[in-house]
């Protein structure tokens, strides 16, 4: 996993976040709508949580690179 991390350009990864990880922007991200829906307890059906994971991992791919950059400093 280490050394898919190195080779992804972290240009791509920025990308993914920002088109996949916020879609549809309006009228506000969807990753956002879901973390609200998480908060509240409110993430119950199979579309919600599919959702979370679809527009998540952008985000958990970001912070993996960005996070395996920095210890490999």
């Amino acid at each position: 996993m280490s050394r898919f991390l190195d080779e992804l350009p972290l240009s791509l990864v920025v990308v993914m976040a920002l088109s996949i990880g916020l879609a549809p922007f309006l009228p506000e991200p969807h990753i956002w709508e879901k973390l609200k829906m998480l908060a509240a307890g409110e993430l119950r059906r199979g579309i919600d949580l599919f959702d979370l994971c679809l527009h998540g991992a952008p985000w958990l791919l970001l912070m993996a690179k960005v996070g395996r950059m920095v210890v490999s400093r």
